[in-house]
């Protein structure tokens, strides 16, 4: 099972100051290294490029000596200046061809996808794809009903491509045993991996360590029928 964490610090830090709001995305990435999250997608799409790379910085020394991978949402300029492992991109963004060949080997590219054929068009290039949204979520409150994938859009899209697919939008742990059915490799999520939200959105840090839960999430994947 991939884990793919996917940062927002208004949701999980409230509306702090920038610096608070950095510590708190830095305990995010501890405690998500220490339970083997997979990939940390940096995705603060409103920093200047200065802090963005200062805090992919701080993620990667999180990261030093694990497992886990640290990508950037979109800016291959600030991925590539900073170290980071990857870049994650929008599916309205830049070609993924275009992206390999300007990073070096080993360089990680995702993409976001909406349906089989994104997928298709850019299976050939990218190294895993997010497909979304899979059920409704308060990260895209306004979206319609009809354009939400369910499990089963979920499905079409992993058996159209040979990479692997996470799939987003939605997600909690009573929903990792359909995921799994999908034949989806792994879930990217923002609210899984924090703790609940404080009454009125309160300036307090949503970082909790993630080790047990996530070990719940990768029984219940492994063993969709059931186990918890």
């Amino acid at each position: 099972m991939i884990l793919h964490l996917v940062t927002d610090r208004h949701r999980l830090a409230g509306e702090v100051s920038w610096e608070r709001a950095r510590e708190c995305l830095i305990a995010q990435a501890r405690y998500a290294v220490e339970a083997g999250v997979d990939v940390l997608q940096i995705r603060e799409r409103d920093l200047e490029a200065r802090e963005l790379a200062r805090l992919c910085a701080d993620f990667l020394q999180a990261a030093r000596g694990s497992r886990s991978r640290v990508v950037v949402n979109d800016r291959v300029d600030v991925a590539l200046a900073c170290g980071a492992h990857g870049v994650h991109l929008r599916a309205d963004s830049m070609l993924p061809a275009a992206v390999r060949a300007m990073s070096p080997r080993g360089f990680l590219i995702g993409r976001s996808v909406h349906s089989p054929e994104e997928a298709e068009a850019a299976a050939g290039v990218v190294d895993y794809f997010i497909a979304g949204t899979v059920w409704a979520t308060s990260s895209k409150a306004g979206l319609e009903q009809s354009r939400l994938l369910g499990a089963e859009g979920l499905s079409r899209i992993v058996h159209r491509v040979a990479v692997p697919v996470l799939g987003i939008g939605g997600i909690s742990l009573e929903r990792i045993a359909a995921v799994a059915k999908s034949g989806a490799a792994g879930v990217a999520a923002i609210g899984l991996f924090m703790g609940p939200q404080q009454p009125g959105g309160g300036p307090s840090c949503g970082a909790v360590p993630l080790s047990e839960p996530l070990r719940s999430a990768r029984r219940q994947f492994d063993t969709p029928g059931g186990a918890s």
